[in-house]
C-alpha cells in the first residue's frame, strides 16, 4: 500500500508565495516520477509540473519562471515552490506518482489535494 500526502495550502494575496509539500510512503521500491497537477471549479485537471526519473523536470506553460519544484529521493518527497501567485492559480493542487513495487510493475498514484486560494 501507497499513500501520497499532499500539505501546505491556504490563501495568500496575488504577487504572494507559498510552497507545497509531498510525502510518499508505504511499500516503495521506487519512485519513478513526480509530480503536481492542479484543478480549478469548472476545469480540467492540468500539469503544474513533473519530474522524470533521470532528473528532467517539465513545467506547464502557465507557471513556467514562477514555480519549482525540487525532490529528495532518500525522503521520498517533493516540494512545490510557488511565487508571484495569481488569482488564476486558485485550484486544488494534487500530489501525483508512478512508483514501481519492484516486480516490473508501475503503478500510478494521487495525493489528497491541498487547496491554494489566491486573493486579487
Amino acid at each position: 500500500q501507497v499513500q501520497l500526502v499532499d500539505s501546505g495550502g491556504g490563501l495568500v494575496q496575488s504577487g504572494g508565495s507559498l510552497r507545497l509539500s509531498c510525502e510518499a510512503s508505504g511499500s516503495i521500491f521506487r519512485i519513478i516520477g513526480m509530480g503536481w497537477y492542479r484543478q480549478a471549479p469548472g476545469k480540467q485537471r492540468e500539469l503544474v509540473g513533473r519530474i522524470g526519473s533521470g532528473g528532467r523536470t517539465q513545467f506547464g506553460d502557465s507557471v513556467k519562471g514562477r514555480f519549482t519544484m525540487s525532490r529528495d529521493i532518500a525522503k521520498n518527497t517533493l516540494s512545490l515552490q510557488m511565487t508571484s501567485l495569481k488569482p488564476e492559480d486558485t485550484a486544488v493542487y494534487y500530489c501525483n506518482a508512478d512508483i514501481s513495487d519492484g516486480s516490473g510493475h508501475v503503478f500510478n498514484y494521487w495525493g489528497q489535494g491541498t487547496q491554494v486560494t489566491v486573493s486579487s
